[in-house]
């Protein structure tokens, strides 16, 4: 359970972290942040699911 969550923060840190590199506003960070997040825990679920039915 904690590939989603792990994937969810370290991907609003990364988002909003590139956000920040280019010069982004605080909305600007909120948006690639929660892209991000999105994004990466849309990845860890995946990896749970995949880990779990490895299990047999």
């Amino acid at each position: 359970m904690i590939y989603p969550l792990a994937g969810l923060f370290f991907g609003a840190l990364f988002g909003a972290a590139r956000a920040k590199l280019r010069g982004g506003k605080m909305l600007d960070l909120l948006q690639w942040g929660g892209v991000f997040a999105i994004l990466f825990g849309v990845i860890g679920l995946f990896v749970l699911v995949f880990i779990e039915r490895s299990y047999i």
